[in-house]
């Protein structure tokens, strides 16, 4: 559970620490704050540190690792498109190795996590007046849904800690979506905004 916003270290900090990754907080709030305009979005910055986790994980095991590895095995456990049979085969040929897919894939982290942890516990802030419209959006919604996400996960806690929910290792996450009217495809936000809209023609 990411414990932002709990008195808690956050989940982000607990997994730099957890697969020794000194010196990544730095850098994801390098990329955030970029005041050169060329900033990396939180989801983005969620996709490289999960990563980042699996090849960690991945090299922990033992045996060659390439990032082609490791990229194409990220792909292949989070991707919406990819054959479940795939997904299957992968899942196999990495416990196979020695990696505890379940185990790896609870240490992931969400966009909106990574906000939490880059607002919260490094005070960052992207930098006053870069970034376009879209850019400006983005930021609002995931803050709302980073603030969202903070609040539930709290109120979870205090319930479990009251005994009025089961003690278990709940993750909170708030995953805003657009759906388009014309075709019907669903989208996150921050794909949408990215994206330029629906590529769909509609006559």
């Amino acid at each position: 559970m990411d414990d932002a916003g709990s008195g808690s270290t956050s989940k982000v900090e607990r997994m730099i620490e957890k697969y020794d990754l000194e010196g990544l907080g730095t850098e994801l709030e390098a990329a955030w704050t970029a005041e050169d305009g060329e900033r990396t979005s939180l989801r983005s910055l969620a996709e490289e540190f999960n990563r980042t986790v699996l090849g960690t994980a991945m090299r922990e095991a033992g045996g060659s690792v390439t990032q082609s590895d490791v990229e194409s095995a990220h792909r292949t456990l989070t991707a919406d498109d990819v054959p479940r049979s795939e997904t299957l085969r992968t899942r196999r040929e990495l416990e196979r190795r020695g990696v505890d897919v379940d185990a790896v894939l609870e240490d992931f982290v969400s966009h909106q996590t990574v906000h939490t942890y880059l607002t919260t516990d490094r005070n960052a802030r992207p930098p006053e007046g870069n970034g376009n419209r879209l850019d400006e959006r983005r930021e609002t919604i995931e803050r709302l849904a980073g603030r969202t996400e903070a609040v539930a996960d709290s109120a979870v806690d205090s319930l479990a800690d009251a005994d009025e929910l089961a003690d278990r290792p709940y993750e909170v996450f708030v995953d805003v979506r657009v759906t388009c009217g014309a075709c019907g495809t669903d989208y996150r936000v921050g794909e949408l905004l990215e994206r330029g809209g629906c590529g769909c023609a509609t006559e």
